[in-house]
């Protein structure tokens, strides 16, 4: 089968949860590819894994709702290398980074005011644009 993927240090997804399947890969490499099932298809069921903790779970599905399918499943696919052990290497490492970033906790938002010069210029923009059409109305 596979191999298990290690996503951080506390989290490792073990290859039975994982489903890879072999298919015959498209774009040029002539008789190669006409012949050789060697794009890499992997499964994840994210809604249903047990080495998911409650709390991953929650965050990858919400993070990674778009591109789940209706059971939960995430669907990645390596066809850039022309043999199955290198797709298959390529695909199992990017489910891994996949993970790692819909499990990166979103950065705590600090309040900002805007320093005194730039309120001062936005406030001296918008004197200007007001007395601009104020002269325009005078014309007509």
């Amino acid at each position: 089968m596979g191999r298990a993927v290690r996503v951080r240090d506390d989290l490792v997804i073990p290859a039975s949860e994982i489903a890879l399947q072999y298919v015959r890969a498209s774009g040029p490499g002539g008789q190669n590819v006409n012949k050789v099932a060697s794009k890499a298809v992997l499964r994840f069921n994210v809604r249903d894994s047990p080495s998911l903790a409650a709390a991953d779970r929650e965050r990858v599905l919400a993070r990674l709702a778009p591109r789940l399918t209706n059971e939960g499943e995430l669907v990645l696919a390596s066809g850039v290398y022309r043999d199955q052990s290198r797709n298959r290497e390529a695909v199992l490492t990017r489910l891994a980074t996949v993970l790692r970033t819909a499990l990166r906790p979103p950065r705590t938002r600090r309040k900002t005011r805007p320093s005194r010069a730039a309120v001062e210029r936005r406030l001296a923009a918008k004197r200007a644009r007001a007395e601009r059409k104020r002269e325009r109305r005078s014309l007509e």
